[in-house]
């Protein structure tokens, strides 16, 4: 009988050495399969939330800054080469420009570039890609969760779906633009489990490095992971060094990690001068417009206001329910008193983050808390350099920088449950409830605030409901219903902006161009006063100048947007109609630098070259006008800019009496227009169309046949058709015959007296007065001459006096039979 049979036994859990030890919970062994059907399971589980939270996005439009940042980017939609992408800022801007914003984002604007090589400006593919790449990164968050931060499979997978779900993440991924932040994060995470692997050698931190550099490519923010895998090396690697430093023997692993140290602060230092050298010496610059604290002349201020600030981006991550894609201009008040009561929330934010670095700095070397540890930086790092803290942003707030911190918010909050579920046994019911709501909530209102990104009216009319106090939301939206012919209500929200930010130049430059003549003057004058570089505003004064005929004041206010903005091109346009003749030639040949591409500025030169009698330069200009339009060419637009310049062109050819060039230019466009939109078609004609033109020499053969100076022959009209019945050897018979009586006559002196000998062809005259012309060769050889072409005013050949004369209305449409459209025969 065993003695020890009454004696009673303490449960572990009584025990407080071990409800100590509950904190940190280890998993048990598990066999290769079974861990890789379960992380199986949690990708699928987490992706596939992610999916269906975000699929109401993908009707949405482009909104917001999607405008200049893809549909209106050069770098975007094709016009501009490779090498300008990685030479412009995100926007399209040089980044040599003063004006430039400064954000070098080559990664993402590849990546939009691919999207409309594959599927145009269609946005459902955009939003397609937006939200298959935010699938990736919760998939990448749920590694990281397990691999880095350590938690238990099934938390980690619960901070992966409050990652997905998580509505301060819609401007990011319903947003187009927002695929900066989710496209840095992905490199970010990467780079993390690259750095961090459990077999790590010398070439995973090299790797680690590249993928930073990547991160930092998609967004600027992405250069701090390098920061954060050296802070989290350090944290793991912190029971050697402080063993080390207490024995005064470094160990060996603590050599590896101050080589790896090395690698990473060379490798970040220089990114961060690469960084700053494309700066190209300058700094961005902002407005009190943009970032109203940063511009306050009192340092507290600025302190409290940014402080505060950072405490309501971590509100936004634990209760995303305000959410606007704007919060400028009003939208959070300055903080000008110490008794404002929104420092005791500042207080109570960083009370909060205070005791949490205590309690990493104590957990240095048990590291008990390793979730905790790592979720702290996540949060704290990727953030300070949206803070202002550090630099200066051109931002108040921005729910998109929140993407990658969010992931440090998750983890906290995943391993806070992870302790719960473990220490208090009886709230596990609580617990699972508690996370069902939240999940279900979060999915909610994801959902909801992807139908707010639908389009651009119906995201400016949630944000104002959320923050009416935002001048910015009103000025935007008045823009929207001007746009959209509804000028009454435009005006109201004008006026409302001014009326929560009378410094409003913009508001004071847009309203207007919406009143009477007398009030407007006015606006623009206060646009200007504000703010002595809008651009906009010096020029609408100067049309409104030019309308009342206030001359010299017009010309003052427009030759001072140039001065402010180079390139801007409809100042230059409205100089030409202002300046002397003498000045316009230079303005003409800046609008060609400006904008090489731009038909209409040819069509202006040839009218003005049209106008000054010089009808062959004139030509060359519509021309090339008409060569762009056709390459350029929209059918959407009302305006047909090939039917302009190409009526140009013909009627200057008809003025130059070059009627084969206006019938081949006539045949050129009905082909064009029969073969579109077949790219392949409009390419073999304008090839077949600029060989033609480059041939023009070839004429010279044809031309001969007809020259005074050479021969005093008049050749049969019917020897020089290209009819069909004509043979190879007749063609090179002739051809000779041509080049035997030149050789004759060089040979032979001219005199006066001397007869020509001629044969049962010659004709009447002895000379025929032709004159010299360059001829180009069209596309069907004409069966006669065109007396207004070859000089024969009243001479005929003897063989066609019997003939009657063809007009040229009978050739044109004897040609353009086939064709479908003949509507422009009436201009010739």
């Amino acid at each position: 009988m065993c003695k020890c049979r009454n004696v009673p036994l303490r449960s572990p859990r009584t025990s407080p050495k071990m409800k100590r030890r509950l904190t940190t919970v280890r998993e048990e062994p598990r066999s290769p399969r079974s861990l890789c059907n379960s992380d199986l399971a949690i990708y699928t589980m987490v992706v596939s939330t992610a999916v269906l939270s975000y699929v109401n996005s993908l009707n949405g439009d482009f909104v917001h800054d999607d405008i200049p940042a893809i549909v209106t980017n050069g770098d975007v939609v094709g016009t501009n080469s490779l090498k300008q992408l990685f030479l412009n800022d995100f926007w399209g801007t040089p980044m040599a420009d003063p004006n430039s914003h400064k954000s070098y984002r080559p990664l993402t604007t590849l990546s939009f570039r691919l999207n409309y090589a594959l599927a145009g400006l269609r946005p459902w593919w955009w939003h397609a890609c937006n939200v298959s790449l935010h699938a990736a990164c919760c998939a990448l968050v749920a590694r990281a969760c397990v691999t880095i931060a350590r938690l238990q499979r099934p938390f980690a997978a619960l901070a992966a779906l409050l990652f997905a779900v998580h509505p301060v993440h819609t401007e990011a991924v319903a947003g187009v633009v927002g695929r900066a932040d989710v496209l840095a994060c992905i490199f970010f995470l990467s780079s993390l489990l690259v750095y961090h692997r459990p077999t790590s050698n010398k070439k995973c931190v090299w790797l680690s490095v590249v993928l930073g550099a990547l991160s930092m490519l998609a967004k600027e923010t992405g250069v701090t992971i390098l920061l954060l895998n050296l802070a989290i090396d350090f944290y793991r690697c912190w029971p050697l060094v402080k063993r080390s430093l207490c024995s005064l023997k470094i160990e060996k692993k603590c050599t590896g990690l101050s080589v790896r140290t090395t690698k990473v602060l060379v490798s970040l230092s220089l990114l961060i001068c690469l960084r700053l050298a494309l700066l190209q010496g300058t700094w961005p610059t902002f407005s009190p417009q943009d970032n109203p604290a940063a511009f306050h002349p009192s340092f507290f201020v600025r302190l409290m206001t940014f402080c505060y600030l950072a405490a309501f981006n971590w509100w936004l991550l634990i209760c995303p329910w305000t959410l606007s894609h704007d919060w400028q201009m009003g939208s959070v008040p300055l903080i000008t008193s110490g008794w404002d009561p929104r420092n005791f929330i500042t207080c109570a934010a960083f009370g909060a983050l205070m005791l949490l670095c205590y309690r990493c700095i104590t957990d240095l070397e048990v590291q008990r808390h390793t979730p905790a540890v790592i979720g702290l930086l996540l949060l704290v790092v990727p953030f300070v350099p949206a803070s202002n803290l550090l630099v200066t942003v051109g931002f108040v707030i921005a729910e998109r920088v929140l993407y990658i911190p969010s992931v440090g918010s998750v983890i906290i909050t995943a391993y806070g449950v992870q302790l719960m579920w473990y220490s208090k046994p009886g709230t596990k019911a609580v617990l699972v409830v508690g996370l069902a709501v939240l999940a279900a909530s979060g999915v909610a209102r994801t959902h909801r605030r992807n139908a707010d990104w639908r389009d651009r009216a119906t995201l400016l009319r949630a944000d104002l409901v959320s923050l009416p106090q935002n001048a910015k939301l009103h000025y935007n939206f008045g823009n929207f219903l001007r746009e959209t012919e509804q000028q009454d209500n435009a005006i109201k929200h004008y006026k409302e902006a001014l009326r929560l930010w009378p410094t409003y130049a913009s508001a004071h430059n847009n309203i207007g161009t919406l009143i009477s003549a007398d009030s407007a003057e006015q606006h623009f004058l206060k646009a200007i006063k504000y703010n002595r570089h809008h651009v906009n505003a010096h020029y609408n004064l100067g049309k409104l100048y030019k309308k009342n005929g206030r001359i010299i004041q017009a010309i003052k206010m427009l030759e001072r947007c140039i001065v402010l903005q180079p390139r801007f091109v409809q100042a230059h346009v409205e100089l030409l109609s202002l300046k002397p003749e003498s000045e316009k030639p230079k303005i003409l040949t800046r609008l060609l630098e400006l904008e090489p591409n731009n038909w209409e500025h040819y069509v202006l030169y040839g009218n003005w070259l049209r106008t000054k009698g010089l009808p062959g330069a004139a030509a060359k200009y519509f021309l090339e006008a008409t060569r762009l339009s056709f390459r350029n060419r929209n059918m959407e637009k009302p305006i047909r800019g090939d039917l302009i310049s190409f009526r140009s062109t013909a009627l200057m050819y008809r003025s130059l009496g070059q009627k084969s060039r206006t019938l081949q230019l006539l045949t050129r466009w009905h082909t064009w227009r029969r073969g579109w939109p077949s790219a392949a078609a409009a390419h073999t004609y304008l090839r077949d169309w600029r060989l033609r033109l480059e041939l023009e020499g070839r004429a010279l053969l044809y031309s001969k046949a007809v020259n005074p100076t050479k021969s005093t022959t008049c050749f049969d009209h019917s020897q020089l058709a290209a009819g069909a019945g004509n043979t190879e050897a007749d063609t090179i018979a002739k051809d000779e015959e041509i080049v035997k009586s030149d050789e004759i006559v060089k040979s032979e002196k001219r005199d006066a007296e001397e007869s020509v000998i001629v044969d049962s062809n010659a004709c009447d005259h002895k000379t025929c007065a032709i004159k010299k012309r360059n001829l180009s060769i069209s596309t069907q050889i004409k069966t006669t001459h065109n007396k207004s072409e070859i000089g024969l005013k009243q001479k005929k050949c003897t063989m066609h006096r019997k003939q009657k004369t063809v007009n040229n209305n009978d050739v044109i449409p004897n040609i353009a039979a086939p064709l479908a459209e003949h509507v422009l025969m009436k201009t010739f």
